[in-house]
């Protein structure tokens, strides 16, 4: 295979091992050096071996997570305060056509499923990945972790009952979601505290992840009182936030504002909601995991 040609096959499979790669590690960096030596180990392979370059990209670089992804458990076991995958930057609203393939992309990626995916064990979480966001067949599942395809449909339905008993399934309505943001946002910056309690749930919850970074809750604030509160006090003294702007991106499938300080990224802030109203919000304001925002 001709060298230009060796590049252009792994380029046209860029995509899908960045999204492997994401939803097993969480970070944008972490994922991009994976994809990094999977080229490394594609351009040095012999090709002509090599039947089906999507499943043997995908089967390196799942590999390649699966080991990245243990040397950082342990990393994240030492993070001060509440963890939260680094954000990633999609646009499935413009790239994918067909609604219900976006839908499961956007699922499979959001925070709130990457939180849950977080307490899987490296094998579960690379056969949930490349089942339910990639629908790659159990049998080549099995050949990428080299195990039987009953012990992977084993590992799958283990997962999947995993995930389905420790996430709350949300609405995924990107125009409403924008909608309730701009009016937080609204009313955070108005100090309307009554407004802002009508777009709360009751039972609403708020999770900041600074790393000890950054200003942010040490800890998770839940009850719509104590998060309007918090929002309020915040925005009066500023959010720590010099010159602030905002802009709307699409992160991890889904609407989000990220706020930029003299024109650099400083947090960025999505909501969760479900019958209309707020039912969490996550703050990302750990300065390492925004550097990928930059030119967002």
């Amino acid at each position: 295979m001709a060298t230009d040609t060796v590049t252009e096959v792994f380029e046209e499979h860029r995509p899908v091992l960045m999204g492997v790669a994401y939803r097993m590690l969480g970070r944008v960096a972490d994922a991009e050096d994976v994809v990094q030596e999977a080229w490394l180990r594609w351009s040095g392979a012999d090709h002509a071996e090599v039947r089906e370059p999507r499943a043997y990209l995908v089967r390196i670089t799942t590999r390649l997570a699966i080991d990245r992804l243990r040397q950082i458990q342990s990393r994240n076991e030492a993070y001060v305060g509440p963890w939260l995958p680094e954000p990633y930057v999609t646009d499935f609203a413009d790239t994918v056509p067909d609604a219900a393939e976006r839908a499961v992309l956007a699922d499979s990626v959001s925070l709130a499923v990457l939180v849950v995916l977080e307490s899987l064990s490296p094998l579960e979480r690379a056969v949930f990945v490349l089942r339910e966001a990639f629908g790659f067949p159990y049998a080549d599942i099995a050949t990428t972790l080299d195990r039987s395809e009953p012990a992977v449909r084993q590992l799958a339905g283990r997962a999947r009952k995993h995930v389905d008993e420790r996430r709350t399934r949300y609405e995924v309505d990107p125009a409403l979601q924008r909608e309730l943001t701009e009016r937080f946002l609204a009313a955070a910056t108005e100090g309307d505290l009554e407004g802002l309690l009508t777009l709360l749930a009751p039972d609403v919850r708020l999770v900041g992840d600074s790393g000890g970074l950054a200003k942010a809750p040490v800890r998770a604030i839940e009850s719509a009182d104590k998060v309007g509160r918090f929002v309020i006090g915040a925005a009066r003294q500023g959010g720590g936030i010099q010159d602030a702007t905002f802009r709307f991106i699409e992160v991890n499938g889904a609407p989000a504002l990220l706020a930029l300080s003299a024109g650099k990224p400083d947090s960025v802030f999505q909501l969760e909601v479900a019958d209309g109203r707020i039912q969490s919000i996550y703050i990302m304001r750990n300065p390492e995991k925004l550097l990928s925002l930059a030119d967002a």
